[in-house]
């Protein structure tokens, strides 16, 4: 029987009610189909106990922590300090998910900013890469980026990516990474597919965002770390490679953004 490629799951919510009812399942699935890794991701800081509980209980899932910018409103603000605490943890690989959301909470965005801000310090000093989420707000991100990546460097990905191709191109010149979610399976996501296609390979890592987003043939469902797959099969065909060629290449460079990961598994 032929084993499929080994992928990363680099972005999930394994927290979240969608998944943590049925997590160990969950797990397995994501390995059967050949996810060997996973980031769950913490989205409010008073979360972060249950989600590093996940990490510590699973050794292929690793976790970030942050503040989720439609969050930001709705929590104290994060403090550099409480963040570099989170990230002392030995499988706490990122800091975030952090960024901008004018979509739907346009109306914190000096909050969103100052949030932001907070996290690129603790990127900076802890030098675990900067997850970004960023949405109807591309021209503040690039903006901020920019300042701060002058101002100090740091790493980064762009999860879940689906804004312009000016932040894009913005991002890439930064030397961050570009995320590919299930969005790039869709039949309507031609252009967003062109920003992929036009981008370094060695700047891509595929993700799920599960429970969200789930890629075709599963769209409309509840998605889940397995699902990594057939997002990871779409960038090989854009990328004219073969599966297992596109698999190695994202996890190589998972493991070079994500340097804790990596010398977790070689420790292991």
């Amino acid at each position: 029987m032929t084993q499929p490629p080994e992928i990363v799951d680099s972005h999930c919510h394994l927290d979240f009610p969608e998944l943590a009812a049925e997590l160990d399942a969950v797990i397995a699935r994501a390995h059967a189909a050949g996810v060997t890794r996973m980031v769950t991701i913490c989205t409010r800081p008073r979360l972060e106990p249950q989600v590093r509980a996940i990490a510590e209980a699973h050794d292929s899932v690793f976790f970030s922590a942050g503040t989720h910018p439609m969050s930001v409103a709705d929590e104290p603000m994060v403090g550099v300090a409480q963040l570099e605490r989170f990230a002392a943890h030995p499988k706490c690989v990122g800091i975030g998910e952090s960024g901008l959301d004018y979509h739907y909470t346009a109306e914190s965005a000096g909050a969103q900013q100052e949030s932001l801000r907070l996290h690129v310090e603790a990127a900076r000093r802890t030098g675990l890469p900067l997850i970004i989420h960023a949405r109807d707000a591309d021209g503040d991100m690039a903006r901020i980026l920019t300042e701060e990546h002058r101002a100090g460097a740091f790493s980064c990905v762009m999860h879940c990516y689906s804004s312009g191709a000016e932040l894009a191109r913005t991002a890439l010149e930064l030397g961050f990474y570009l995320s590919m979610s299930g969005i790039a399976t869709f039949p309507k996501a031609e252009a967003l597919r062109e920003i992929f296609a036009a981008a370094p390979l060695e700047r891509i890592l595929v993700e799920t965002d599960a429970p969200y987003l789930a890629p075709v043939p599963h769209r409309g469902k509840r998605n889940e770390p397995a699902f990594t797959a057939h997002t990871a099969a779409r960038g090989a065909e854009l990328f004219s490679m073969d599966p297992a060629d596109f698999a190695r290449a994202t996890s190589a460079n998972f493991d070079r953004l994500f340097t804790k990961a990596a010398a977790w598994r070689q420790a292991a």
